[in-house]
C-alpha cells in the first residue's frame, strides 16, 4: 500500500472503528442504563429491584468499557475531533461523568445500606444516574452529527450553551428510548415470572414509541446529507423494529433482543455513512468541518493502533461472549435470598 493509499484508508478504517465502538456501547450498555432506569420506573419492591440488579450485575461495568475504548480511540485516532468535542461540550460531558459514577457508587452501596430508607435512596440515585447518562451520550453523538458552531481553528463560539439546540435534545431522547426498550427486551430474556410479563407488557404497547425519537434524529441526520444507501440502512432498520414489535406481541424474547440490536446496527450505520467523512460538522461553515482526515492522527499511529486493535479486539470480543455464556440463566424473584429482602423501618 502506498503512503498516499495508507493517509487515505487508514482514517476511514478508524472512522469505522470508531462507529463500532458507539453502536456497541449504545447496544451494550443500553440495556443496562435502561434496567437501572426500571430500578425506580417499574419495580415496586425490593425483590424484584434484586432480580432486575442481578440480571445486569455481572456485566454492567464490562459494557461500560465499551464507552472508554470509544473515547479512547476517539482521543488516539482523531485527537482535534476529541478535543473540539470534549471543550465544546465539556458540560454535558463533566454531567454524563458525574452520573455514571454516581450510577456505579448506588449499584455497590445500595447492598450495604442498613435501612429500605437509605436504599430507596441509592435506587433513585441509580434510576436517576442511568437516564442522565444516556440522555447526555445520545446529546453528544447528535451533536457529532449536527454539528457545533466551530470556527476555522476548530473552537466553539456562541458561549458555554452552544450545544444546547433541537437536534442535540432529540438525540437526548433518542438514546433513553432505546435505552428504556432494550432494557425491556432484556428483562424478557433473562427473567421469569413478573419481570418477563411486564417486558412483555411494555414492549407490545410502547415499542414504537421507544423508538420514536430514535427515528426522528435518523431521519433528519439523512435528509440533510444523506443518499441512496443511508437511505437503504434506515429502511432495514425500520424493518428490524417492525420485526422486534412483532416477535414481542408473539412472545419470541431472543428475536426481539436481537431484532432491536438489527434495528440499531442497521440505523446506526446509515447515521454515520450519512455524515461520513465529516466527523464534527461545523455550523458556521461548511469550509470549518472536521473530517476523517484533516482531523486525525499521523499515518504512522493510525497503524501501531491498527496492529493494536487487531490483536486485542477478538480478545475482549472472546472473553465478553464467555461472560454472557456463563451468566446466561433466567432470573426470577424465588432466585432472590430472604436474607435480601429489607423490612422498612
Amino acid at each position: 500500500m502506498t503512503p498516499e493509499m495508507t493517509t487515505e484508508f487508514l482514517p476511514t478504517l478508524w472512522f469505522a472503528l470508531v462507529a463500532v465502538l458507539w453502536t456497541g456501547y449504545l447496544f451494550l450498555d443500553g440495556f443496562d442504563l435502561g434496567v437501572g432506569m426500571l430500578m425506580r420506573g417499574w419495580a415496586r419492591n425490593e425483590s424484584r429491584r434484586r432480580v432486575l440488579l442481578n440480571t445486569i450485575g455481572p456485566v454492567w461495568d464490562g459494557n461500560e468499557v465499551w464507552l472508554i475504548t470509544a473515547a479512547g480511540a476517539t482521543f488516539a485516532a482523531f485527537p482535534l475531533w476529541y478535543a473540539a468535542l470534549f471543550a465544546g461540550l465539556y458540560i454535558p460531558l463533566t454531567v454524563a461523568l458525574l452520573a455514571l459514577i454516581l450510577r456505579a457508587v448506588s449499584i455497590e452501596y445500595r447492598g450495604k445500606s442498613r435501612t429500605a430508607r437509605t436504599r430507596d435512596v441509592w435506587d433513585w440515585c441509580l434510576a436517576g444516574g442511568s437516564a442522565v447518562a444516556a440522555f447526555s451520550v445520545g446529546l453528544l453523538l447528535a451533536v457529532c452529527t449536527t454539528g457545533l458552531p466551530l470556527n476555522a481553528n476548530g473552537d466553539r463560539v456562541g458561549g458555554p450553551f452552544a450545544w444546547l439546540t433541537g437536534e442535540g435534545i432529540l438525540g437526548g431522547f433518542a438514546v433513553v428510548g432505546f435505552a428504556l426498550a432494550m432494557g425491556w427486551a432484556y428483562l424478557g430474556l433473562k427473567t421469569d415470572g413478573a419481570p418477563r410479563q411486564a417486558a412483555h407488557r411494555h414492549l407490545t404497547r410502547w415499542l414504537p414509541l421507544y423508538l420514536l425519537p430514535m427515528g426522528a434524529w435518523a431521519v433528519v441526520v439523512v435528509s440533510r446529507d444523506g443518499g441512496l444507501i443511508p437511505w437503504a440502512l434506515l429502511a432495514m432498520a425500520l424493518g428490524a423494529a417492525l420485526g422486534a414489535w412483532t416477535a414481542a406481541r408473539s412472545r419470541r424474547e431472543g428475536w426481539t433482543f436481537v431484532a432491536l440490536g438489527a434495528s440499531l446496527v442497521a440505523g446506526a450505520a446509515g447515521i454515520f455513512l450519512a455524515v461520513f467523512p465529516v466527523v464534527l460538522p461545523s455550523t458556521l461553515d461548511p469550509a470549518f468541518h472536521l473530517t476523517a482526515q484533516n482531523a486525525s492522527s499521523s499515518p504512522y499511529t493510525l497503524t501501531v493502533m491498527s496492529w493494536v486493535a487487531v490483536v486485542f479486539v477478538p480478545l475482549i470480543l472472546a472473553y465478553s461472549a464467555y461472560v454472557y455464556w456463563v451468566f446466561r440463566r433466567r432470573l426470577a424473584e424465588t432466585h432472590i435470598p430472604e436474607s435480601h429482602v429489607v423490612t422498612p423501618l
